[in-house]
């Protein structure tokens, strides 16, 4: 298969969809541009601001991204690229997007507060409640993972064939650059909200930085080891999830996505210029090294399709930062279309790895399949040297750790909001309580917490975490949808287009979650599981204990109704 058809192909369909179907549920949803949005009722400079689109768009993408439509396709590939293109985009269109802008506009129609409020109002209290409690432990295991990637593609040691520790400074400069985003970041947040810069010059004058912060880093290279990173990131995501939303969070994802686009339009570039024939099979098995193609596909490509963490982000952050209703189609349905892209450049990648190395590639991490596979393809424009294909690889590294890092320090911030709302009654705010629930809902507490449970599972390294990650995330995209329909419900307006992917995904992650806890149980009583296998145990059970209360309360409402 010529990657070329791929690529246009699935770019198509994703524009079709957003141009037809996202502009059908618009309609069909009543989205008014007229009608004030949260961030202009509730404005406080903190969390509610009313923003301009593109600057709310590159905050959402940047969010939502991470590493799944990354990581995922490329994981997947063992089943072939048939299945995990048709799922990217059929998944992008039909399941993601309608997760992610039905997450959107319902939490803009309930005063921007989370989808456990949407809950709330729709199903009961203690729905809402459990799937706060469902939220939190999801956010968690997104800080865990993430933290730990992050930390290893900052870390400024590896090994070198003879097992000697040798400084890396690939990773090294990619710690270095995003060190200087977050400072460029603050400056950028100080030019348009407080000596009210005009966007489109603080715009150039931030990407003139990111230049400066790329030619800096990759002169100055920081050496620090995987597990110094960890503290300093724990550090770094606590400040993140406390400042006000302007001073940080907001302008290093505005000023992030254009690197992030920078990547992607250099991969579209590559692979138009290298058209590499695609030799990896189109379709091998239903089952391969132990792992089923239902629901392992879906749940492994993740973010790529669906994803769950991108209903807390559209409600627990970029709906109190979006100016009009008119911008929800673009931020919400649009990010994940975009991230779907992302999805299809990389099952392109690995697809050239393996035309290349053969299997070879499976002794790689997915960042670095995708730096491999498009420093190669971009050769073919001229940067073929070796100093040029270094500084290829090493930009889309850190083009990786930026999506991460994003969604990290968001995670945080949602994890926060999270832990607070589950101690406050109905109507309640942080000011009214006392005694100890007032501990609990102090943003630095909550905060804490969620730092040093996510911290302490990620010191564990990514790819212990990942698999339950996966199926967290996908049964929360599966508790969203249910969400939204039963809104829709109340409100007396379709809902039909939520019911199919909910049911979907409830199959699909139930089995994966019982398949989790067969396999880590199996190693526990083996003795070969250690205290992660047990963590994931009592995670997984936990999670399917609440999703199950959680559907049964929302079957109720969607028949109470009906």
């Amino acid at each position: 298969m010529n990657s070329l058809y791929l690529l246009l192909g699935g770019l198509a369909a994703l524009a079709l969809g957003y141009f037809v179907y996202g502009a059908w549920l618009e309609k069909v949803w009543g989205l008014d541009p007229r009608r004030p949005t949260p961030a202009h009722e509730f404005r406080d400079g903190i969390d509610y601001l009313p923003s301009r689109a593109p600057v709310v768009l590159g905050h959402h993408f940047s969010s939502i991204a991470g590493a799944g439509p990354i990581n995922g396709p490329i994981q997947a590939a063992i089943f072939g690229w048939l299945p995990c293109f048709l799922w990217i985009v059929i998944g992008g269109i039909f399941f993601g997007g309608v997760h992610d802008f039905g997450a959107l506009f319902a939490s803009l129609r309930n005063k921007g507060r989370s989808i456990g409020e949407v809950i709330a109002g729709s199903i009961g209290q203690r729905a809402k409640r459990l799937f706060i409690i469902f939220s939190f432990l999801t956010l968690v295991l997104v800080v865990g993972a993430f933290a730990s990637i992050v930390a290893g593609t900052f870390n400024g040691f590896t090994r070198d064939a003879a097992g000697v520790l040798v400084h890396n400074d690939i990773n090294g400069s990619t710690a270095t650059i995003s060190l200087l985003f977050m400072l460029l970041a603050v400056m950028f947040g100080l030019l348009v909200y407080r000596l009210e810069m005009p966007l489109g010059r603080a715009t150039l004058i931030g990407i003139a930085g990111i230049v400066a912060s790329i030619a800096l880093g990759l002169r100055f290279p920081v050496h620090i080891g995987y597990d110094g990173w960890m503290l300093l990131l724990g550090v770094y995501i606590f400040l993140a999830s406390v400042a006000p939303v302007w001073i940080l969070l907001q302008p290093r994802d505005y000023l992030s996505s254009f690197l992030l686009y920078a990547m992607m339009l250099a991969a579209v570039v590559g692979i138009v210029a290298a058209r590499p024939v695609i030799e990896l099979p189109a379709f091998t098995s239903f089952e391969v090294n132990g792992q089923y193609l239902f629901p392992a596909l879906f749940v492994t490509i993740a973010c790529g399709a669906i994803s769950g963490f991108h209903s807390l982000v559209a409600s627990g952050t970029t709906s109190k930062q979006l100016n009009s209703e008119r911008d929800a189609r673009l931020v919400g349905f649009g990010s994940m279309l975009i991230e779907s892209a992302l999805g299809i450049a990389a099952l392109i990648a690995v697809g050239y790895i393996f035309t290349r190395n053969g299997n070879a590639f499976t002794s790689q991490t997915p960042t670095q399949v995708l730096a491999d596979g498009l420093s190669q393809m971009l050769a073919c424009v001229g940067l073929d040297s070796a100093e040029a294909r270094r500084t290829t690889y090493g930009l889309v590294i850190l083009a990786v750790s930026t999506f991460c890092l994003t969604s990290l320090d968001t995670a945080t911030r949602l994890g926060r909001y999270m832990f607070q709302e589950l101690w406050l009654a109905p109507g309640e705010n942080a000011a009214d309580v006392h005694g100890w629930r007032a501990v609990l809902v102090n943003k630095y507490v909550a905060t804490v917490v969620t730092v040093i449970l996510g911290m302490s599972l990620g010191f564990g390294g990514y790819a212990k975490i990942w698999p339950l990650f996966g199926a967290a995330n996908q049964l929360l995209a599966a508790l969203a949808l249910l969400a939204v329909a039963c809104w829709l419900q109340n409100l007396a307006r379709r809902n039909a287009m939520f019911l199919v992917p909910m049911y979907f995904m409830l199959a699909v992650t139930l089995t994966s979650l019982v398949l989790t806890v067969k396999a880590q149980g199996s190693a526990l009583l083996a003795g070969t599981g250690g205290l992660v296998a047990a963590m994931q145990v009592a995670i997984a059970l936990l999670l399917l204990a609440l999703s199950l209360v959680l559907v049964v309360e929302g079957r109720r409402a969607l028949r109470r109704r009906a």
